[in-house]
């Protein structure tokens, strides 16, 4: 609406009709009449800027906007056609999408530089900071988030989706939750859990297989 019509005054001064089939055509039904007469009603009494040039701007602003969009839509296509030549195990795991997959990939680089999980888990800082004075240890700890921030991320979206998509992270979240743990903790607990699956998958190539 606003790359068509940048100013409060066009929007005013807009017939009903144009508005309604630019609002509706845009959300795809879920606006109609009613909105378009709360907007041009809302203009109406607007003490925004009337200025063509502010317009114009904004339309430009917008344009580069699509255009970002644009390529991050050509890149997104390029990354799932080559996950689907690589064809990593990864990719059997539900919830891991083409671009989760890719970023796992690329920061873990050759799975064979970790001996285990555990070097995995540390290189994405995953894996819980130790304090430690004399004969204590103590047993709540936060994690180090050291090593690579992208690997971490990805995998605790992917323990998001994958909990959303698979019974036993899903049952295994639940427990989590139900032993009284935050949300942010048990995101991480699923995450640790998935990087085990994830060595596991790319030491053997082997696709994932929910367990029982």
């Amino acid at each position: 609406m606003l790359l068509e019509l940048p100013t409060a005054k066009a929007i005013s001064q807009v017939h009903l009709t144009k508005l309604t089939k630019l609002l509706s055509s845009n959300s795809q039904g879920k606006y109609g009449k009613e909105k378009a007469i709360q907007i041009r009603n809302l203009a109406l009494t607007s003490i925004g800027t009337h200025s063509l040039s502010t317009g114009f701007e904004l339309q430009q602003t917008i344009r580069i906007i699509q255009n970002v969009q644009s390529e991050l839509d050509i890149l997104d296509n390029h990354i799932k056609f080559i996950m689907k030549e690589i064809n990593s195990p990864i990719l059997s795991i539900p919830g891991i999408s083409y671009i989760l997959a890719s970023i796992i990939l690329a920061e873990i680089g050759d799975i064979s530089n970790f001996d285990n999980p555990s070097k995995l888990l540390a290189y994405a800082g995953l894996d819980p900071s130790t304090h430690q004075s004399g004969k204590f240890n103590a047993s709540n700890t936060p994690m180090v988030k050291r090593g690579s921030t992208y690997l971490r991320y990805a995998f605790l979206t992917a323990a998001r989706t994958v909990s959303m998509r698979n019974t036993t992270f899903k049952n295994y979240s639940n427990k989590k939750k139900l032993e009284g743990k935050h949300h942010f903790v048990v995101m991480s607990h699923v995450a640790k859990k998935l990087v085990r699956v994830i060595y596991h998958l790319l030491k053997t190539n082997t696709s994932f297989t929910s367990q029982a």
